[in-house]
């Protein structure tokens, strides 16, 4: 039976060297992004619930663009539109990594992390669906519960100052990538407006020059900047949300490196450009999109109508359910194990964690409702939900937080100094004998 079981891979297990450089290089700067969206959501919210509201809805409201081009957008529009593409661009750049270098490259191993965040998407849909149908509400919001934010997450995880396993991590982060590009997809396909064929074929021919260029390795960035503005343009006018260009771009860049290269176009783009998604681009959407009344009023709606109490209930119980059995079946019916110094109950907490559902969720409360009070009750409903996960998950992870220290210390140890830790420098036969006296 035990050597059956090590035919089988470990899941969440020791990350290979440079995969857990690169996770620890994304997470990072997802970390302090994090922080800087946490202090934005909370300055929309006191700025929106004070006498100087009005100051607030007028800079969120104001106009500006190029009117000739049917570009002339509000800052909150802007933000939404505009930014986010670029949050979108490096997720689509992840995804891109994930599928050639990471989890996602072989069935195999991308079978777990796929499943439980299928499992993430359907089941708070579901729960949403459910709600809506017994109170008699509207069923257009259903996917508002269904995207994870990662940078919300992890901001969660550095204030409580957790000692998460890089697996952990990792694990969450692909979550939330393969929950990006489901987001997405469901962007493209249910909320289109009328459809510019003219626009959106020209967006086309911008995507397939952008994949040319980069087939025949073109590498100045003048090329491809004001390309990537003109496709964005066109997708725009072509009736579906800008936000997809950004994603088709990120899969269309290049992460694999030539001979010659020191790093991929990919890997380039994505350096400069996940600090200004982060630290800016996000954290600016949270600042014009999360200004809501959180009034007693407000406040009682959310549990009383059954559009807010859905996604409420499709994050915190929809997700945990979703996620902790998508890994579960996975794990039961795939060759994949649980690494035995983890155990269910941090799966448990992980998805319970992958509850916080932030910008993606704000974004498709704009895009599901039209009606400005029920935007308000949806995005009200959005920070009170991704609240109540933060809170379970803070006491799930830290009655285990013990374990974590533990396992994060022997992953970071460096003895010799040498800049990789000791843990990978251990022989097969040293990590054989370990596993057998485990």
């Amino acid at each position: 039976m035990r050597d059956g079981q090590r035919e089988r891979s470990v899941f969440l297990d020791l990350l290979p060297w440079p995969e857990r450089m690169q996770v620890a290089r994304a997470l990072r700067t997802e970390t302090v992004g994090g922080l800087v969206l946490l202090a934005a959501a909370m300055v929309a919210l006191v700025w929106a619930n004070t006498p100087w509201n009005g100051t607030y809805e007028e800079i969120r409201d104001f106009d500006f663009g190029i009117p000739a081009l049917g570009l002339d957008l509000s800052v909150g529009h802007w933000t939404a539109d505009g930014l986010l593409t670029l949050f979108f661009l490096v997720a689509g750049i992840e995804l891109k990594r994930e599928l050639v270098v990471g989890e996602l490259r072989t069935p195999a191993t991308a079978a777990l992390p796929v499943v439980a965040a299928l499992c993430g998407m359907a089941v708070p849909a579901g729960v949403y669906l459910t709600s809506t149908g017994i109170g008699g509400g509207s069923g257009q919001g259903w996917a508002v519960p269904m995207a994870t934010d990662i940078a919300f997450a992890l901001a969660v995880l550095a204030v409580l100052s957790t000692h998460l396993p890089s697996a952990l991590r990792a694990f969450l982060l692909t979550l939330a990538v393969v929950d990006d590009l489901g987001a997405i997809l469901v962007i493209a396909v249910f909320f289109t407006s009328d459809l510019n064929l003219p626009a959106l074929a020209g967006a086309v021919a911008g995507l397939v020059v952008f994949y040319l260029l980069q087939r025949f390795r073109v590498r100045d960035w003048w090329w491809y900047v004001p390309l990537g503005v003109l496709i964005w343009a066109l997708m725009y006018k072509g009736g579906v949300h800008a936000t997809v260009a950004g994603v088709a771009m990120g899969l269309i860049l290049r992460t694999a490196r030539d001979e010659d290269e020191d790093a991929s176009p990919g890997e380039r783009t994505e350096h400069l450009l996940r600090p200004v998604s982060a630290g800016v681009a996000v954290p600016l959407f949270a600042l014009f999109a999360t200004g809501v009344s959180v009034s007693v009023g407000v406040l009682g709606e959310v549990f009383t109508r059954p559009e807010p109490l859905g996604v409420v209930l499709g994050l915190v119980v929809g997700k945990t359910v979703g996620i902790f059995a998508g890994t579960y079946l996975a794990a039961r019916f795939t060759r994949a194990r649980l690494n035995p110094d983890l155990a269910w109950p941090d799966v448990l907490a992980l998805a319970v964690l992958a509850g916080i559902g932030f910008t993606v969720a704000l974004l498709m409360g704009d895009l599901s409702f039209t009606d400005p009070v029920d935007v308000e009750h949806i995005k009200a409903a959005v920070l009170l939900g991704s609240l109540l996960a933060a809170a379970v998950a803070a006491l799930l992870i830290k009655r285990r937080n013990g374990i974590y220290r533990r396992l994060w210390e022997a992953e970071t140890r460096d003895e010799d100094a040498d800049g990789i830790p000791d843990i990978y420098q251990r022989t097969a036969s040293d990590r054989d004998g370990a596993e057998g006296t485990s």
